[in-house]
């Protein structure tokens, strides 16, 4: 359950504080030896060209929020926390929050480790107001910017390589976008719709500009800072969960996500065979092989689905729930598949491999159009008050 904080200087504890020019949203956690120097930092060069209140999105399990109270007595604009108890969504998902929450026009975000200049947030606006845009990067890679603070050769290469995938992932939606993976923008409150978002992990820009990308979009460059303290969030998990979210934003079309679907069933083919194989070997006749060798190919895509095609909609059922009726989906196909193998070895003399490869590609289409109605699709709210009364 969430709660709001605010420092001892009038805000209401329950709300963000009065509308000012720009919300800036911090999200952070256990940022506390950052938050005095970034706080410091923004007194010294936004409010005396731009009106500006602060908010921290908090999900921190140190001190940050008292922290950040202690400090904010000294600032000369409202300062707020918003401690979220469980951090859905990570980094990502706490901006969203700060997204709903703030109540300016214009919203920047930005992260509190003391990378991003507060100095180019009036910048940021100004660039947004002049072009008239609804969105504005704050960009590492248009000329006058630099990636100076990645500590070392293989975070530059990681994030040339990540920026590079994203950008060939969606070529329309990132268009005029030379940095995906920055952090550090400015959004109009009017031109993004935060319910529309489902975060994973830090990279909010993308899923910002893929879910919900403002018609107008400019950039500012800006030269990427040293941390200030502490240590990188950029690890080998965040790493995997950026890779899920890339997928997951990609198959987010029902054509997509049909690709999605038979390219893990292709992978499927894998164990399905294999197991298959082993079992003919072993002197078991193909068709019971094929029912037990089934199971590996089963147990394999219900775990990529889940992670990459429906991860969003498992809040639906129960995971057992979804692997129950997987299961019975995939096994059921076993009585369109099974004779249609037979059909193939016994009239066309086709060995059982390529004849159970074969059935597998021809059954594909009912098995995506039947996994997504009957295991992913969240059920009818007028059928449940239906059984109610």
């Amino acid at each position: 359950m969430s709660e709001y904080t605010a420092p001892a200087q009038g805000l209401d504890a329950v709300e963000v504080p009065e509308p000012g020019a720009v919300t800036i949203v911090v999200p952070t956690f256990n940022e506390s030896a950052n938050v005095r120097r970034l706080l410091h930092q923004i007194t010294e060069s936004v409010p005396a060209r731009l009106p500006c209140e602060v908010l921290f999105v908090d999900d921190s399990t140190d001190d940050t929020p008292e922290v950040v109270r202690e400090a904010a007595r000294d600032c000369p604009f409202p300062v707020a926390v918003l401690h979220r108890e469980e951090p859905v969504g990570g980094l990502g998902g706490a901006v969203v929050e700060g997204l709903r929450a703030a109540t300016s026009e214009w919203i920047v975000v930005m992260d509190g480790d003391c990378q991003h200049p507060p100095s180019l947030v009036p910048e940021l606006v100004a660039t947004g107001e002049r072009a008239n845009a609804g969105l504005v990067v704050a960009s590492r890679y248009v000329e006058g910017g630099s990636r100076a603070g990645l500590a070392g050769g293989y975070r530059v290469a990681v994030s040339r390589g990540a920026t590079w995938l994203a950008k060939a992932l969606f070529p329309r939606r990132l268009h005029g976008i030379s940095d995906p993976m920055s952090g550090f923008f400015a959004v109009r409150r009017s031109a993004v719709t935060a319910d529309v978002l489902k975060p994973l992990g830090y990279k909010i820009l993308l899923e910002l500009a893929v879910r919900s990308r403002p018609r107008q979009v400019a950039e500012v460059p800006f030269v990427f800072r040293d941390r200030f303290a502490g240590e990188s969030k950029s690890t080998a998990r965040e790493g995997f969960r950026f890779l899920r979210h890339l997928a997951g934003l990609r198959t987010a079309s029902p054509v997509a996500r049909m690709v999605g679907f038979g390219l893990i069933g292709a992978s499927g083919f894998v164990p399905n065979l294999v197991g298959l194989w082993a079992l003919t070997v072993l002197g078991m006749h193909y068709l019971p092989a094929e029912i037990l060798a089934n199971q590996f190919g089963v147990a394999w895509n219900f775990l990529l689905i889940e992670q990459l095609l429906f991860r969003d909609r498992r809040a639906h059922r129960r995971w057992w729930d979804r692997l129950g009726r997987f299961a019975l989906l995939a096994n059921a196909d076993l009585l369109l598949r099974i004779p249609l193998i037979a059909l193939l070895v016994g009239r066309f003399g086709m060995g059982a491999l390529p004849a159970t490869a074969l059935a597998l590609v021809m059954t594909f289409v009912l098995r995506f159009v039947g996994t997504e109605a009957l295991v992913y699709l969240p059920r009818r709210r007028g059928s449940r008050a239906r059984r109610a009364v």
